[in-house]
């Protein structure tokens, strides 16, 4: 390993680069230098650690293990040296430089992200940001590995060492494609009876692919219970297909009135009581007192507040 009063500091930054985008050339983009300067850089980072660190495989280079696990240590360490650097003025949005990732359903995608972008466009254009989609059993791991730096998940209970905020409470709704004619008579915003609601098929959104969901545990609390045909892991789909056929959804209240504006869907109320869902934004407690990620959680928070709608 390498000794410290021997070792380039700058070469931890050219080592995040490359276990974040696993070429020179975008590691270099990333960096402000040429490919050759990250070849170099390379170069050097193996001879004091005694490793090849990645190796080809295709168009692009896969870390060793003992790169692999170098990178959450590392991630962790450069952030601190950030927070040291900025010293006792504090973070400036209009001079940070980082990358930001969120772990979260597709409802994010539609729901959160267009705001959230704009605003970082406007102020603080040197942060990226990147959602990737939420593995319900993997959330906490991915929270631990530096794999991501805020998930988006309702609330449960978390381990001792997340913190979270709750960010948007949601109400659920019906939605048919505009025109159903198995909904002829009843009036957008109406109730569904019971009976009718039950008589038709239904689609869901389960990112497992399972088969039901909270509207049926509703249904089966009031002794009645309904027949879903599909599921779809996103959103999207979901409404994609009852656009295009007769089946319900039954679908959080903002999505639905976002895409009800679209004129592709009609909005109804279920005919059992359905509560409200509590989505929670999560992250490791070491990231508490970090000022790029407070001001990040802020950012996500104010954009999700305006959302939550309990009907």
């Amino acid at each position: 390993m390498a000794n410290l009063t021997r070792f380039d500091l700058n070469l931890l930054r050219v080592l995040d680069a490359l276990l974040r985008e696993r070429s020179t050339v975008r590691a270099g983009e990333r960096l402000g230098l040429s490919q050759p300067a990250v070849s170099a850089a390379l170069g050097r980072l193996r001879h004091a650690l005694g490793d090849a660190l990645f190796v080809r495989q295709g168009q692009g280079m896969t870390p060793t293990a003992l790169a692999l696990s170098l990178e959450p240590e590392l991630r962790r360490v450069l952030r601190d040296l950030e927070t040291l650097l900025r010293g006792p003025g504090g973070f400036d949005p209009a001079q940070a430089w980082f990358d930001f990732r969120i772990s979260g359903t597709d409802f994010f995608s539609s729901m959160l992200m267009p705001v959230l972008v704009q605003r970082m466009v406007a102020q603080a254009p040197g942060v990226r940001m990147q959602l990737v989609d939420l593995v319900p059993d993997a959330y906490v791991d991915m929270l631990d590995r530096y794999e991501v730096d805020l998930g988006l998940i309702p609330e449960r209970g978390f381990p001792a060492w997340v913190n979270y905020a709750r960010v948007l409470t949601s109400g659920f709704v019906v939605v048919a494609r505009r025109g159903n004619p198995r909904l002829q008579g009843l009036s957008p915003g109406e109730t569904v009876p019971m009976a009718l609601y039950c008589a038709l098929d239904h689609v869901l959104c389960s990112p497992e692919g399972r088969l039901h969901g909270l509207g049926d545990a509703a249904l089966a609390a009031a002794g009645h219970k309904r027949r879903v045909v599909a599921s779809v892991p996103v959103f999207e789909g979901l409404l994609r297909i009852v656009a295009q056929t007769d089946l319900l959804a039954l679908v959080p209240t903002p999505i639905a009135r976002l895409r009800a504006s679209e004129r592709e869907h009609d909005i109804y109320d279920p005919p059992m009581r359905v509560g409200p869902v509590h989505l929670c934004m999560i992250w490791h407690r070491r990231f508490d007192d970090d000022a790029s990620h407070r001001w990040m959680r802020g950012q996500v928070a104010e954009v999700l507040a305006s959302l939550s709608v309990v009907g």
